[in-house]
Formats: C-alpha cells, structure tokens, sequence
C-alpha cells in the first residue's frame, strides 16, 4: 500500500477513534430526558432535558432553554442538541422545545409566543424535581427561536389560561443567536397568512418595541453579512437597553451569515467560539464558576 495512503488512513482511524471515545464520555456525563409540557388537542410538545450527571447531590443548577428557528413554520428542536451538550458539559442544565409549527387558523407566531412562555413556565414549575435553580433560568435560540426567548422576557400576554399565572415564564437571562428583534421592520418577509395574522398587532409582539427597565442581562451573538435578519437590529436593540438601564452585550461575527451558530462538521470555528463567549458570558452573571475548557 502506498506510504501518502496508509498514513492518511490511519489518521482518518485515530480522528473517528477520537470522536467515539469524546461522545461517549459525554454519554457518561450527560442524562438525556424527554418530557411533555404541554398538551393541545391531541399535539403533545415535548421538551428534551440534558442533565449534568457530576454534581453535588441535591445541588440546584442554572438552566438554559433554546428554541429553535425556522421562521416559525419549519426547524427541529433537535437543531440546538449540540449546544445543549456543550453546556451540560460544563454543568449547566440544557433544554431545546419543540412548539408548534402549523396552525390551521394560521395564528403563527401568536401561538408560538405562548408555547414558548408554557415552556420556560413548565421549566420554572418542575424546577425541584429537575434541581434547578428557578432563579437562575435562562432563554436562548436562534432567528426566530431568539425572538420567542426574548418574547418570553419582554411581552405581556400569550399565556395559557389554564396555566398556573403565579408561575413566572419571564427567563433570567438571554443568550441569542441572530435574534429577530424588530418585526415591523422585517414584517413583510414574512409568508403573506402569518402577515394577515399579525397585521396591525406587529409592535405588541416585537421585543424592540416592548423593552423596559429590568429586562433579563443579554448576549447577541449576529453576523455582519446577514441578509435575512440585519445586524443593525442587534446593535439598535442593545443600545436601547442600555438606555433603560439593562446589560447587554453584541458579540459581531464578521463577514458571517444567518445561522452561522449551527453545529458544521466542515467548520466549527463559530460554533465553538459561540459557545465559548456563552460560557464567560454564564460565569460572568454567576451561573458558571469554572473557565471555559475547549474539548
């Protein structure tokens, strides 16, 4: 066999070897569950939970909760598994929900809003059973998964009536990965029913026009070329925030697109880079006291 051959293959051995025995490890550290938490009709929503196995017993730890995108019509919670595993690595529980994608009365995003306000209540409400920490909750996603988590924190209404309304569903914290932040501005992009549907109620659920004092500390991580969210929204809501008093921080991905934050098995640099920001950004805000470690 040729020498160029033999060695590229044994790479390509020690490589897939190496990415075995990491997700294994991870495998041994991280309890996967699967819940449901909430029913509509015969629509049971499910939300899947990764647990850090190392930790004290009875210990409460901080959470984050992801909703994924899709413009509010398509997408998987499964898009956000690789960040929860990151962050349960590091001893943070870590959730991606499923909501609903499909209305038949055509009440996208109003009824999404309320899935994820249900979500991060069930969250808070289950939080000694999961020991978590119900003080330190935080929401994350990306496109329209950021708008929902910053929904959850900002936008009066939307909840379930038969819900438990003592429980808060407002999050601690963001965490949000080119987030739509100003629907007027992006309205019309939108697919024409889901403009009928919202059509005259645009600012009530947009979070650049809801901001107030005391808004959840937040990180927005958006790249400068994005072309379907513009990256002015990112920078334009954090300085209102600033203006009533709130943290946050824009972390700019230059020369970088919509849904650079995506898991790439071709490149990962911006996932890890991300998710490195994130940490500091936890340990910063007393969620996380360890420093980061790159696996």
């Amino acid at each position: 066999m040729d020498h160029k051959l033999l060695k590229y293959l044994m790479l390509v051995m020690i490589s897939a070897l190496s990415i075995l025995t990491y997700s294994q490890s991870l495998n041994e550290q991280i309890k996967i569950e699967t819940k449901v938490y909430k029913t509509i009709g015969l629509k049971r929503l499910k939300l899947y939970i990764f647990q850090p196995l190392e930790r004290k017993e009875g210990e409460k730890i901080p959470a984050i909760v992801f909703f994924h995108g899709g413009g509010f019509t398509q997408g998987s919670a499964s898009n956000f598994t690789p960040q929860c595993m990151y962050l349960a690595d590091k001893g943070i529980v870590s959730i991606t929900v499923e909501y609903r994608l499909k209305n038949q009365r055509g009440e996208l995003p109003l009824i999404c809003i309320s899935d994820a306000k249900s979500a991060i209540r069930w969250v808070r409400e289950h939080a000694a059973e999961l020991n978590i920490d119900e003080n330190r909750i935080a929401a994350g996603g990306g496109s329209a998964g950021g708008h929902l988590a910053a929904s959850t924190a900002l936008l009066k209404g939307f909840d379930e009536v038969n819900e438990n309304l003592k429980i808060s569903s407002v999050p601690n914290a963001l965490v949000l990965f080119n987030p739509v932040l100003d629907i007027p501005e992006i309205l019309y992009q939108l697919p024409k029913r889901m403009v009928i549907a919202i059509k005259d109620r645009e600012t009530e659920i947009s979070p650049m026009h809801n901001l107030v004092t005391g808004a959840p500390p937040t990180i927005i991580f958006h790249g400068t070329a994005d072309e379907s969210v513009p990256f002015h929204q990112a920078t334009k809501y954090c300085d209102k925030m600033k203006e009533y008093g709130n943290r946050c921080e824009v972390v700019p991905l230059e020369k970088l697109g919509h849904g650079f934050f995506r898991y790439n098995k071709s490149n990962n640099a911006a996932f890890f880079s991300t998710m490195e920001r994130t940490v500091k950004f936890l340990i910063s805000i007393g969620y996380l006291n360890e420093d980061p470690i790159i696996k």
